[in-house]
This record gives structure tokens, C-alpha cells and sequence, in this order.
């Protein structure tokens, strides 16, 4: 009767930890699922920065320079200088 107590405790105790390995907290597919999910996070994160980089770039021009003011005017805002003809191509 001894014999078996051990042997069938260490079974017990093997069905749990890979119970644990494929369906508790710390699982396989859960970390799978958190690698994913960090994955897309650092691409949106790339993303970000990349336009709080152009919007910095921007800002900085903006702050010394009036070339991009002068850009901006006439791209947004249609202005022209005096003597100036604007033409405008559609496609």
C-alpha cells in the first residue's frame, strides 16, 4: 500500500502543473495571446511616434521660421502673393 501512495501523489501532482501549463494563468496560449497583443502595441506605438515626430518637426519650424507659415497659407488656405496668379490642377 505504501508503495503506490508515492508514485500516485507525484501523478496527482504532474496532472496538475500541466493542467496549470495549458489552461491556468500563466498558460501557453495565454502568453502566446499577450505576445500578440504586445506585438500590435509596439507597431501602433511605432506609428505614434511617428507622427508625434512630424507633428514635433512642425511645430519646431513653425516656432523658427515663416517659410512654412508662408507653405502653409498657400497650400491650406489658397493665398497668393500680390501680382501673383494662382492656378490650380484637379485630377
Amino acid at each position: 500500500m505504501g508503495n503506490r501512495i508515492v508514485p500516485a501523489a507525484l501523478l496527482a501532482l504532474l496532472v496538475i502543473f500541466h493542467a496549470q501549463l495549458w489552461m491556468g494563468r500563466g498558460s501557453i496560449p495565454k502568453v502566446r495571446e499577450m505576445q500578440q497583443r504586445l506585438s500590435d502595441q509596439t507597431v501602433k506605438n511605432a506609428k505614434a511616434q511617428l507622427g508625434n515626430d512630424q507633428l514635433s518637426a512642425e511645430v519646431r519650424d513653425l516656432k523658427e521660421g515663416l517659410e512654412i507659415i508662408e507653405e502653409k497659407a498657400r497650400s491650406e488656405l489658397g493665398m497668393v502673393k500680390p501680382n501673383e496668379i494662382f492656378v490650380q490642377i484637379n485630377k
